[in-house]
């Protein structure tokens, strides 16, 4: 894994974790030699990943709305996630802090892979 999850809470609506990237880690060696930074993408998977084990689903990623990038993550940070069910279905506002400056925020559109809705709907 390319992060390690300290804690994964979920209390009422409020999913929140700490996590911490590994310095090992692809994302770092591509992005960017020398001078390595997570990209945004992997910020947003991240926050997914921590959806998912909070809630026990798999989920993807299927929508994006008013994504912040406002810090730089460099290896080895610890990360606080929240995240709350947003107004519509399969949402979620999240926002990623570090000594709590906010680092990334705005809303994901979750929902299970394709198969299993597929499966679901037989």
């Amino acid at each position: 894994m390319w992060y390690s999850c300290i804690t994964v809470k979920q209390i009422d609506d409020a999913i929140v974790a700490q996590v911490t990237t590994d310095s090992q880690s692809p994302w770092f060696s591509g992005h960017f030699p020398g001078d390595p930074i997570l990209p945004g993408i992997a910020q947003l998977k991240m926050v997914t990943d921590i959806i998912g084990r909070a809630l026990e689903k798999d989920l993807h990623l299927i929508g994006l709305t008013r994504i912040k990038f406002k810090k730089l993550i460099r290896p080895g940070v610890v990360l606080d996630i929240h995240a709350n069910s947003g107004k519509q279905e399969n949402s979620y506002s999240f926002r990623i802090t570090s000594n709590q400056e906010k680092v990334c925020s705005g809303t994901l559109t979750l929902a299970p892979p394709y198969n299993t809705l597929v499966q679901q709907n037989q």
